[in-house]
């Protein structure tokens, strides 16, 4: 009963100044108060809406009684000062960030007594909040200019329902602000889907569907006039229905917080990891954030340790690749090289053979950037530039915690590549992976970093180069000819080749199952070399790359491109991708 006395206080006091200052009579600010009386409007509410005092006029008026200075916005506020103030916050307190300093931000509200909202800005942001006045519909359009109206959200919300299907339940983990916080006893940040803005939901639309859709990757794009969402699935980027530019802001913000990085810093590249909980599944995204012309971009890794394959017989090695491959890997020491690019399964492989590897009485140690997936057993390290631990401070402190058996992320320095020398050769079996377009192209990479070439003779005992191909849909197989002549001009033996003109070979028409691509799934294509003697005699005498390749293939190696044809030939994969992925005939 008194708030609801000391608001007609109020009202009666503004329009008492109103009155006297001439801009409106006694019987006209009587009329107003019983309006807003029965209505339950504020007095300036009705006075707006009767038409007796522009809204502009009156806030400015209000402005000065309170002492603070009035402001008209016009110009479209900047990212980074609204990126200052949660959208949530800004859309329920019906306020707009104007501009900041390193430790203070100014912020535009319609009326100055709404003390509530001032604190929880100040609350929010950690910084002194200074107040200018703004009229309400100015502020309502400046917000609508920035986000969009809280209608097109839902709409735009909808409409991605409606192309993509409803939204999964999305919990984020060690969150340092996710718009409403709920936090239970084991630490894990919830938002309620009925509490959410539209914006927030469109995010956990994006990050949903992708995870069901066993994406390996998220990328939003912005461009001048519309929004990109790609998924990377089975290695090739599939365009997603995407909500309206005008919605990029606020899915970035969002993003940030989530990843506990600076929703301010709109100028600089930023990396970070966000770890949610999709529908019941542990999910790992590592996000990078980078400014582009028409706005930031945003690129998320999805690291789904439930998809990690840890069978070794099903990664797709030839018979003869498995043998020499399951060989080495149980030699008590020496180096073993994991290359190809990124994406090319070199975690998969390495985690699918320390699974093997794995024993009670094995010490396993791996330095990775990042770890992307914690086995039961293994002493696990991540990387971390900025503190010193790098792979090389980390394998020299692995040396000292008695391991049997070591694992690199990647051989990226000279300094690394000797340290993992020196383990090898002082009786560990060493792991690691390097960035090479072939086997015989590590051993290159390696002498170029100026390693002494009988140390690598005497430690390395083989290396793996691989890419991964699509597999063909199950679902929509469906077989077709084509001229013998032109599967020779691959570089298919004619020994593989049937003797007729035409040979059978298969593909997939697209269905519900591969998402009209024809393909589900991948496999590995691998390339094995094991250094043998005569490979070290060649290494000691730093052989060119081609000649290690000839030699390796003269004693029976099958290179990258071979193995991929052979899976064409099983109908595992098809032409098309086997040129995609490794070429033609060299």
């Amino acid at each position: 009963m008194k708030e609801s006395t000391d608001s007609g206080a109020i009202s009666k006091r503004l329009g008492e100044l109103l009155v006297s200052e001439g801009l409106i009579n006694y019987g006209q600010l009587n009329d107003c108060l019983v309006d807003a009386k029965q209505s339950g409007q504020a007095l300036k509410a009705v006075l707006v809406r009767k038409g007796l005092v522009e809204e502009g006029k009156l806030v400015e008026f209000i402005a000065k009684q309170c002492g603070f200075k009035f402001v008209r916005l016009q110009a479209p506020i900047k990212g980074e000062i609204l990126a200052r103030v949660p959208e949530k916050v800004i859309r329920q307190k019906k306020v707009i960030p104007v501009s900041f300093t390193e430790d203070s931000l100014t912020v535009a509200i319609s009326d100055p007594l709404n003390i509530l909202a001032v604190d929880e800005i100040k609350i929010t942001t950690g910084v002194k909040v200074n107040i200018v006045i703004a009229s309400e519909s100015d502020i309502d359009a400046a917000i609508e200019k920035s986000f969009g109206s809280e209608d097109s959200a839902k709409k735009a919300l909808e409409d991605l329902k409606g192309k993509t299907g409803e939204i999964g339940e999305v919990v984020v983990q060690e969150a340092k602000a996710v718009g409403r916080e709920d936090v239970d006893e084991d630490g894990v940040t919830s938002i309620s889907k009925e509490d959410e803005v539209p914006v927030i939901q469109i995010v956990n639309l994006i990050l949903s569907r992708a995870v069901k859709a066993k994406a390996s990757d998220i990328h939003i794009e912005p461009y001048p006039k519309l929004l990109r969402v790609r998924y990377r699935l089975d290695g090739v980027l599939h365009e997603q229905p995407a909500p309206p530019k005008k919605f990029l802001n606020g899915i970035v913000s969002r993003i940030k917080i989530m990843a506990s990085l600076d929703i301010a810093e709109r100028r600089r590249p930023q990396d970070g990891r966000i770890k949610v909980r999709i529908d019941d599944k542990e999910i790992d995204l590592r996000v990078s954030i980078c400014p582009c012309a028409p706005g930031e971009k945003v690129v998320m890794r999805i690291m789904d340790s439930s998809a990690m394959m840890l069978d070794l017989e099903k990664l797709g090695l030839d018979q003869e690749n498995y043998a020499i491959y399951a060989r080495h890997i149980h030699d008590p020491h020496g180096i073993v090289l994991v290359t190809g690019p990124t994406g090319s399964g070199k975690s998969t492989t390495l985690y699918s053979t320390l699974h093997v590897l794995n024993m009670p009485d094995i010490n396993i140690m791996t330095v990775e950037d990042p770890v992307e997936y914690l086995m039961k057993g293994v002493n696990q390290v991540h990387c971390n530039a900025e503190i010193g631990l790098t792979f090389a401070a980390a394998l020299r402190t692995f040396l000292r915690q008695d391991p049997d058996i070591v694992m690199v992320g990647e051989i990226r320095d000279q300094e690394t590549v000797n340290i993992a020398i020196n383990a090898a050769l002082t009786g560990h079996l060493v792991f690691a992976t390097l960035h090479t377009n072939d086997a015989p192209g590590a051993i290159t990479r390696i002498l170029m970093m100026e390693v002494d070439p009988i140390l690598i003779a005497s430690a390395l005992t083989m290396v793996v180069a691989q890419r991964m191909v699509r597999r063909i849909c199950p679902q929509c197989k469906e077989a077709y000819e084509v001229d013998t002549q032109w599967l020779s001009s691959l570089g298919i033996s004619r020994k593989r080749l049937p003797d007729a003109s035409k040979t059978t070979l298969h593909r997939g028409k697209g269905c519900e199952n591969c998402v009209g691509s024809g393909y589900r799934g991948r496999i590995g294509v691998y390339e094995v070399l094991e250094v043998t003697d005569g490979i070290r005699e060649m290494i000691c005498q730093r052989a060119a790359a081609l000649r290690i390749k000839e030699a390796a293939v003269k004693n029976g190696m099958v290179t990258l491109q071979e193995s991929a044809l052979r899976k064409l030939m099983d109908g595992v994969t098809t032409a098309e991708e086997v040129i995609r992925v490794v070429g033609g005939a060299h």
